[in-house]
């Protein structure tokens, strides 16, 4: 293994900056995670990615916003801008369960303390630094900000905000995945483009006002309700995040702009799709794939779970309602080279605690590699949110070969035992028949592989619901293709001679879910033999069509009344029927069904 140095990470400290002979730094990012130096983490991938540009970066990991602000002021001013990247996980998610109640570790922190953040780091960090360096442009990126570009519904505070570029006090926004924005802003930065002017990047968001908007309004600009017209009337919220999903989906999207207070917030359409060879420099560059030196002898429990684990491609275009996946990353696939993804692997196969098992070769969905359309001209039409509901695209291409290929070319290197599908499948493209003969065999070959060798004991699956009316508010396929899919588990499970787990993922309390639903999902899975482990109650998170009609009650397409259990009482209520088969549950589950009239249920779960 390479033998490491100090200076082979990105400077955290004055002492750092000085071993690498700097005077200055041209740009500091805040990052509310621990610095991990590995592609997986975006404050590493800004970092390196700037520092490929030629330009001098510092991170300031999980800075103290509580004592006399030394972390913040230890490095000085930056020639450009300070960065902002919040974290991985949404800070909320990541410091609260379901119920609102605090979680007691952070999985992005060393020992997985819980206190090494803020609540909304996004608007701590850049109000800290507005005060002690206001003349300093101060730029957003990361997941946090990303989903709260536009008035969004903040299920915490249980109201709706206005634009986290508003409500922090920073100069610029980038949303998505931030190489090719963040690389320009720094291009035109560098050119002394004052930072007012800097407007036209695409994927960024800035404030202006409604006089400078009337002077350059553009042929196809998306006007939004206001946030003021959305506090007053919640359909308008519906109605707008219509659009905003509409446009974050398209290869070629419109300006997006909405009035808050006299000002304007402006949404560039996003960047294209980035290229394969785009990708791969992100991935390839010069990363030590390990944490600071100044963890030493900590854990890191996010490290430890991806550390042996590879990504193969970005995007995901399922489109799931409650997944904010398709709106930060995009619906349209970006897959590695083979020879990026390698490379890789090799790198961790040379690590001296490797045991040659590789924990995941994935993505945000398993198998999506090499997937997209077969005729670009209609997808840069399109404007579907999902490429796969309420049925496959005739124009998506689903052939499983390319990613066989790379299954065979990795299992095929001196060092690897194994390699493990730890991101979710989407079974749903197993099922699906194509008018093509060969992309059919490569489904068919493509699940027997998966099954005989790349499953660790259990394959988790996200079926979510049993309801196909709830199923279909979620962008999810019938609960029947679960079905099928177990079907042909079994059946190779038996052939092989192996004896593997399917462990199903399933929601409660969804937008359109009902306790009578729930009621039916717990005598479905008792026949199917589960005793589900892998449950939880949906959490609202911004820019979800879930959240919208969780917080408006209209469901944001077709503004029709949507029910969804609010209260902790009908959260519960719902809950339960997860575990009809703990004792605990037995007279509670008994109560609600008879208040339901729903007698035949009981007797499906009890007996008579």
């Amino acid at each position: 293994m390479k033998e490491y140095r100090l200076t082979d990470w990105l400077p955290t400290t004055k002492k750092e900056v000085e071993l690498r002979g700097w005077n200055e730094v041209d740009v500091i990012l805040f990052s509310g995670d621990a610095y991990i130096d590995h592609p997986s983490f975006g404050a590493a991938v800004i970092g390196r990615i700037l520092e490929a540009e030629g330009l001098k970066v510092a991170i300031i990991p999980q800075p103290n916003w509580r004592d006399d602000l030394r972390d913040f002021k230890k490095l000085g001013r930056p020639r450009l801008f300070f960065g902002i990247a919040p974290g991985c996980m949404d800070s909320m998610v990541n410091h609260y369960t379901a119920n609102r109640r605090l979680r007691s570790d952070d999985a992005y922190t060393p020992d997985g303390r819980a206190d090494m953040r803020p609540d909304y780091p996004t608007i701590v960090y850049t109000q800290i630094l507005k005060k002690l360096y206001p003349d300093v442009p101060v730029v957003l990126g990361g997941i946090e900000a990303s989903m709260r570009r536009l008035t969004h519904y903040d299920y915490w505070q249980d109201k709706l905000h206005k634009s986290i570029l508003i409500d922090s006090g920073a100069d610029i926004l980038i949303y998505g995945m931030g190489e090719k924005p963040i690389t320009e802003l720094c291009r035109q930065m560098q050119k002394d483009i004052p930072f007012h002017k800097i407007t036209e990047i695409p994927q960024t968001v800035y404030i202006t006002s409604k006089g400078d908007i009337l002077k350059g309004e553009k042929e196809n600009d998306i006007f939004l309700h206001s946030h003021e017209e959305c506090l007053k009337d919640k359909k308008k919220q519906a109605e707008n995040f219509r659009h905003i999903e509409e446009e974050s989906n398209k290869m070629e999207a419109s300006r997006i702009l909405q009035s808050v207070d006299d000002k304007v917030v402006v949404v560039n359409p996003p960047y294209p799709p980035m290229t394969e060879a785009e990708l791969d420099r992100s991935f390839d560059l010069p990363y030590t794939r390990l944490p600071h030196p100044k963890y030493k002898g900590k854990r890191i429990p996010a490290f430890d779970m991806i550390k042996f684990s590879v990504n193969i491609h970005r995007g995901c275009f399922g489109g799931c309602a409650f997944c904010t996946i398709s709106a930060h990353q995009g619906k349209f696939i970006v897959s590695r080279s083979k020879d990026s993804i390698l490379k890789e692997v090799k790198q961790i196969v040379d690590q001296p605690d490797f045991k040659g098992y590789l924990s995941d070769l994935g993505g945000p969905s398993a198998n999506m590699y090499r997937m997209g359309g077969k005729d670009i001209k209609i997808c840069r039409k399109c404007k579907r949110p999902s490429c796969i509901h309420p049925k496959v695209c005739p124009n998506l291409n689903t052939n499983h070969r390319p990613l066989l290929d790379i299954y065979h070319s990795v299992d095929a290197i001196k060092g690897i035992k194994k390699s493990f599908i730890g991101s979710g499948v989407r079974y749903d493209l197993l099922q699906y028949d194509s008018k093509d003969p060969e992309i059919n065999r490569s489904t068919v070959e493509y699940t027997r592989e998966l099954i005989a060798k790349h499953v660790s004991g259990r394959l988790k699956v996200a079926p979510e619901h049993t309801s196909d009316k709830v199923l279909n508010f979620m962008r999810k396929p019938s609960f029947s293709q679960f079905q099928q899919f177990k079907r042909t588990f079994d059946k190779l499970n038996k052939e092989l001679n192996m004896k593997q787990q399917l462990i199903p993922y399933f929601i409660s309390s969804h937008p359109g879910c009902k306790e009578e639903d729930m009621a039916e999902l717990a005598v479905i899975t008792k026949n199917l033999d589960f005793h589900l482990e892998q449950v939880q109650d949906f959490t609202p998170t911004p820019m979800t069509v879930s959240t919208e009609a969780y917080y408006t009650g209209y469901h944001p397409y077709t503004l029709e009344p949507i029910f969804t259990a609010h209260n902790p009482k009908e959260k519960l209520a719902q809950r339960q029927f997860f575990f009809w088969y703990q004792r605990e549950y037995k007279n509670q589950i008994i109560n609600e069904l008879r208040k339901l009239g729903r007698k035949d249920l009981i007797d499906k779960l009890y007996g008579k």
